[in-house]
């Protein structure tokens, strides 16, 4: 164990010998003084890792003392104890940022459990998480191995991601290497999972299927929706695009002071998990095909024309709320910079008069182009941690932020979920095709294109995938686990610029398993 100093202030300091005595003999170095000046002179001169400060002292008391100490080392953590009972005493010291607070008679236990908590905390915390780990690891891999079915792939995500998360802020770092591996295996039986369940779920109407993204409005949105805005509250659908699993676990901790979460589940995107499909499969209740057939007006058929096949998401979801005899006012909103996130802050009364309303995010998705095509961005987010942080930190400092809790104030509802997710793709797979196969690296749409079938779902049949065939000959290729397509032509150009970039559009735990998540106005 690291050998920790302590500094100790008490006027009654002979008194204690007994508890100095305890905590040098496991391990700790006490520096005794008796005032508050002396305790400031030691703090001028020595490092201490904590100060143990009783808060009556003649002269100088502990909280003067405490807010000297504060003053000369911010980051230092203070123990107050005192024989005071009186809230008031507490509550200044905890606003004074205090580490902890202990009542006298103190016993020797009390003050190393405090010790500890203060001083080991992260050590004994990666101990535990790694221990913990490593007793769930084999059930991990005995669960994904079995033959499962949707419910428990999305469960295994989670789990991964629970223990993802729980490892972040570990000291030791090697088990988080073992995850990562574990979480590729998991991707790859995940990818073999969907290559022969996908087309299944879209056409036999008889077998266990999950939620997708074009039943998504009519199986949990709509049955939320009152006409009567006097008997329930308002409901915000708030699509946060491009948002994962673990992104909104990372978010929830600051919505949570200001909405109970009433129901936290997931769903499957469709493919592609791309916005143009998925997004439009949501709003429209149907798959894309079907959107191509029934809605020609509105389905824009250029997979390269990105903001040209979202403009209609308003439309198609007026159409599908009429098909589904939903005769409420409702407002759509799309956010895709500040000023319109800021003045839609200023229009939320209004919005307060609508049975629904719908609320398209696009912060995520520009983050993660950001990302790919600034070096600046690059460095700020090299792994997942480090993105799951960014997203964290914008939304404590955006207008949605201020937009949720005027919602939370006036006693709204909320809905919070996304189209599809993302992953961060490292290994090239070659692709031909002609000059009008589409961009997008996570899978290409087009005829005669030239592949190695490895690490890909190939759909042969578009139309099975309920997927646009412009040609006889077009095809779909998806790419699984973290691989993105390269042009043979400028290969190593497009592998180093591409290369632990995140990515959306192929079949991944992390683009099809997706958060849909309903929250009320504590």
């Amino acid at each position: 164990m690291q050998q920790y100093s302590i500094l100790w202030a008490d006027d009654e300091i002979d008194l204690l010998k007994p508890h100095i005595m305890f905590l040098k003999n496991k391990g700790y170095t006490v520096t005794p003084v008796n005032s508050g000046a002396d305790a400031l002179e030691q703090v001028e001169q020595e490092k201490y890792d904590l100060v143990l400060l009783d808060e009556m002292m003649p002269g100088m008391t502990g909280l003067e003392t405490l807010a000297q100490i504060k003053q000369m080392r911010p980051n230092m953590p203070v123990v107050m104890i005192t024989k005071s009972e009186e809230e008031h005493i507490m509550e200044e010291a905890i606003g004074s940022k205090i580490a902890d607070y202990l009542i006298k008679p103190i016993n020797p236990n009390q003050l190393l459990l405090s010790l500890k908590k203060n001083l080991d905390n992260k050590r004994l915390v990666t101990e535990r998480t790694n221990i913990g780990y490593q007793q769930d690891f084999r059930n991990i891999s005995m669960q994904y191995n079995d033959r499962i079915g949707h419910e428990e792939w999305a469960e295994i995500y989670k789990k991964l991601i629970f223990w993802e998360l729980e490892l972040d802020g570990a000291q030791d770092k090697s088990m988080g290497e073992v995850l990562n591996m574990q979480k590729s295996e998991a991707n790859s039986n995940f990818c073999k999972f969907i290559e022969e369940n996908y087309e299944d779920w879209l056409n036999d109407p008889k077998i266990d299927k999950p939620l997708m993204s074009h039943q998504l409005m009519r199986k949990k949105v709509f049955p939320l929706v009152e006409a009567d805005t006097s008997s329930t509250k308002p409901l915000f659908f708030l699509l946060i695009d491009n948002l994962r699993y673990d992104q909104w676990k990372v978010i929830e901790p600051i919505l949570t002071d200001y909405f109970t979460v009433e129901e936290e589940s997931s769903y499957y995107s469709i493919l592609p998990t791309t916005t143009a499909f998925a997004r439009n499969a949501i709003f429209s209740g149907m798959m894309p095909s079907e959107m191509e057939k029934q809605h020609p007006d509105l389905w824009v058929n250029d997979d390269n024309d990105e903001e040209g096949l979202n403009n209609h998401e308003e439309e198609f979801l007026r159409r599908q709320l009429d098909k589904s005899r939903l005769n409420v006012k409702m407002s759509y909103n799309k956010i895709l910079n500040i000023n319109q996130g800021k003045a839609l802050v200023d229009n939320v009364s209004n919005l307060m008069q609508n049975p629904l309303n719908v609320i398209v995010y696009n912060f995520v998705d520009m983050l993660s182009h950001a990302r790919t095509d600034m070096a600046m961005i690059k460095e700020l987010a090299p792994d997942e941690a480090a993105y799951r942080s960014i997203t964290r930190s914008w939304i404590q400092h955006s207008p949605l932020l201020e937009l949720l809790r005027k919602i939370a104030d006036k006693g709204g509802r909320l809905i919070v979920t996304t189209d599809h997710g993302m992953i961060r793709v490292q290994k090239p797979a070659k692709i031909v095709g002609y000059r009008e196969t589409n961009t997008n690296l996570r899978y290409k749409q087009g005829k005669n294109l030239g592949f190695d079938d490895n690490h890909l779902f190939v759909a042969r049949k578009p139309e099975r995938l309920f997927l646009p065939k412009p040609n006889v000959s077009t095809a779909y290729v998806f790419t699984m686990e973290d691989y993105f397509f390269a042009y043979p032509n400028n290969y190593n150009y497009y592998v180093n610029y591409y290369r632990d970039t995140f990515q959306h559009g192929g079949v991944s735990l992390e683009e099809m398993v997706v958060p849909f998540v309903y929250l009320q106005a504590k």
